[in-house]
Order: C-alpha cells, then sequence, then structure tokens
C-alpha cells in the first residue's frame, strides 16, 4: 500500500470509532445548524479532529481542507487532504446506519489517493491513482453498463438548493421512466463507491461539495468509470453537479437530463 494511502487508511479508521461510540448513544449527540438542512454534530468535529491529528503526525507540512475545519494551509501546498469526517450527517442523528469516513488526496492538483470507510458494516473503499480500486483489498470494477434499461441508478436530493427542485425532478422522472429502479441513500461518498463496486449502475447529484466528492471521483475512475458535470466537461468540481457510471451509460444519462438544465445547471 502506498505510505499516503496507509496513513489514509489509518485517519479513516480512526474517524470511524469515534463515529461507532457515538452512535450507539445517539441520545447524547448534540447538533447545531450550520445553514438550511445543514447539520453539523459534536461527532462530525470530533472525528475530524482525529483524521487531522493522524495526518499531521505523519505531514506536518500538508495542506488539508476539512468540511468543518475548513483550509488548514500546510508550507507544502502541493499536497491537499480534502476530507469528509461524516458524509450522511442526517442519517447519523436519525440513527440510520448509512454514512462514511470521506478522504482524498491531491497531489499538485491531481487526485492521487482516495479512502471511503463504512464504519458500520467494516467496508473500506480505497484507490490509487494508476493503480486501481479495491474493497478490503479486493479489486473493485465499476459495472460496464451499456443503456438505463436494468439499471439501477443513485441519486441524492438537491435539499440544500430547493430552487432546483423542478429541474431535478423532471431529470428524476425521464430516467426513472428508463430505468429498472432509482435509490436515494443519503450519502454521496457511499453512492460513488457503489458505483466503484458495481452495486449500483450510475449516480448524479446536484450542488455537492469537493469534499463530498474527491474520493469517490478516484474511486470511480480507478474502477474503470466516468465522472463528469451535467455537460460532460470536468467542471464538477466547481458546479457540484456530478454523474458518474460507465462511460457508455454516462452517455446515455447525460443525453436524458440535458434538456431539463437550464442556464444555472448548464455550468
Amino acid at each position: 500500500m502506498h505510505p499516503m494511502l496507509n496513513i489514509a487508511v489509518r485517519s479513516a479508521r480512526a474517524a470511524g470509532k469515534v463515529i461507532l461510540r457515538a452512535f450507539e448513544q445517539v441520545d447524547k449527540i448534540e447538533v447545531e445548524s450550520k445553514g438550511t438542512n445543514d447539520l453539523v454534530t459534536n461527532v462530525d468535529i470530533s472525528a475530524e479532529l482525529a483524521i487531522v491529528e493522524t495526518i499531521q503526525k505523519s505531514y506536518p507540512n500538508h495542506t488539508i481542507i476539512g468540511e468543518e475545519c475548513g483550509l488548514i494551509e500546510g508550507k507544502d501546498n502541493d499536497y491537499q487532504w480534502i476530507i469528509d469526517p461524516l458524509d450522511g450527517t442526517s442519517n447519523f442523528v436519525k440513527g440510520i446506519p448509512h454514512f462514511a469516513v470521506s478522504i482524498a488526496l491531491k497531489v499538485k492538483g491531481k487526485l492521487d489517493q482516495s479512502v471511503i470507510y463504512d464504519p458500520i458494516r467494516g467496508e473500506l473503499f480505497t484507490a490509487s491513482r494508476g493503480k486501481g480500486a479495491q474493497l478490503n483489498g479486493f479489486r473493485i470494477r465499476v459495472k460496464q453498463s451499456k443503456e438505463l434499461k436494468g439499471a439501477i441508478l443513485a441519486t441524492g436530493f438537491p435539499f440544500k438548493h430547493k430552487q432546483h427542485t423542478n429541474a431535478y425532478l423532471e431529470m428524476f422522472k425521464t430516467l426513472f421512466g428508463k430505468t429498472s429502479d432509482m435509490r436515494r441513500a443519503g450519502s454521496a461518498a457511499l453512492d460513488l463507491a457503489y458505483v466503484a463496486s458495481g452495486r449500483v449502475d450510475g449516480y448524479f447529484e446536484i450542488g455537492l461539495k469537493p469534499w463530498d466528492t474527491a474520493a469517490g471521483e478516484l474511486m470511480v475512475i480507478e474502477a474503470g468509470g466516468l465522472v463528469t458535470d451535467f455537460v460532460g466537461g470536468h467542471n464538477h468540481g466547481n458546479s457540484g453537479n456530478i454523474v458518474a457510471s460507465s462511460p457508455r451509460l454516462a452517455k446515455e444519462i447525460l443525453k436524458d437530463i440535458r434538456p431539463h438544465l437550464g442556464e444555472a445547471l448548464s455550468k
């Protein structure tokens, strides 16, 4: 295992321990609102601290970008860790056992290492640039679906961007009419990991943040998939609008959502 991936795994497991301990006592979780439909708990903060401390022990000069801590600028900005300590906070708060720790490393602006860890199921998804993706040490691959018929797509509702509700529902309606079924589980990181491992055929969502998608993006690519924005470009890191699937299926998804984008979602 690449030494920096090893540290990412160690960090994710440390955060997972914090999360699991708290999940056994949901009534003691402290919840605050960061914004409209945007929650943070004391557990998010504690888990992120565990990740930051683990990374900084080995790489004190690296930059860290966290969902809760923001930017911790290091002396060596060529190395940027992008972390979401608890992706699926709403599930966690409600006691729904579906959430993950997400950690990615960019080297000179390119995704290089990534970990998505589901502490409930003990599932560790990893990827290294040019080396493929794995689940608990076994190679995983994107399902090479060619058409929407028979496919299962994952998605997320635009609960933080309700101005896009009508556009989203039109996309959903079009795709749902052609697929076998749709899934909305509440963790973008796990949705992307499930695309990478072939559990779902594809995934699309509006308005995500880099810490939601960075680890999963590398995982999908290393598992043989494609990650794009809503017009087939590479602006998803800025727009937050993402499609992930096999290359052939991505063309079908993009073709069906394109008529419903409007100006705001065409960026």
